[in-house]
């Protein structure tokens, strides 16, 4: 999606957070094309989810050489298998084993490991975690992420996986395949 952050009714940045907290496009990648060069402008872009940010003036072939970067980033989730220190999330499964053994998850603490083991080391708040795993489409109180990281740390305690979640002090939770 190609996106200016001063549309005539709505806020480019409202929009692409709409985009990210809707399922159907919450795995789309966003650029945004805009006039706002301004570093806080750039930094807020790329915090809603804008997977780039260019400003105006830019080249058409600036462009196309974004574009096409953006989508080499992009696999297809639905046939990923992502594995840590043991830990497999099939995707396309909803499937969670550690080291051959059946992981038993919620359909919440799923999505929430899914989203943790495809950002590893990237520390994220509760409103990140709210928007990017709930998708902002319910009202869902901060503490209510806390709820669901302790419910998956209790979950993968058994098989010694659940040091790969931190707490950072002050600012929320990152999944730290070094733990």
């Amino acid at each position: 999606i190609l996106l200016d952050w001063m549309l005539p009714d709505i806020s480019g940045i409202d929009l692409a957070r709409r985009f990210k907290r809707e399922t159907r496009s919450r795995d789309l990648p966003i650029i945004m094309l805009t006039a706002r060069g301004e570093e806080d402008d750039k930094i807020r872009g790329l915090e809603v989810g804008a997977d780039d940010y260019i400003t105006k003036p830019f080249s058409p072939r600036e462009l196309v050489a974004r574009i096409r970067a953006v989508l080499r980033r992009i696999q297809s989730p639905e046939h990923e298998t992502l594995a840590v220190n043991g830990l497999h999330l099939d995707q396309a499964a909803h499937r969670i084993t550690s080291h051959g053994k059946p992981v038993e998850l919620g359909p919440t603490e799923f999505r929430l490991l899914q989203f943790f083991m495809s950002h590893p080391e990237r520390v994220y708040s509760r409103n990140q975690l709210i928007d990017r795993v709930w998708g902002g489409t319910a009202y869902i109180e901060e503490r209510t992420v806390d709820v669901h990281v302790r419910r998956l740390r209790k979950a993968l305690e058994p098989f010694q996986h659940d040091r790969l979640i931190q707490t950072v002090r002050g600012a929320g939770y990152r999944f730290s395949p070094q733990a």
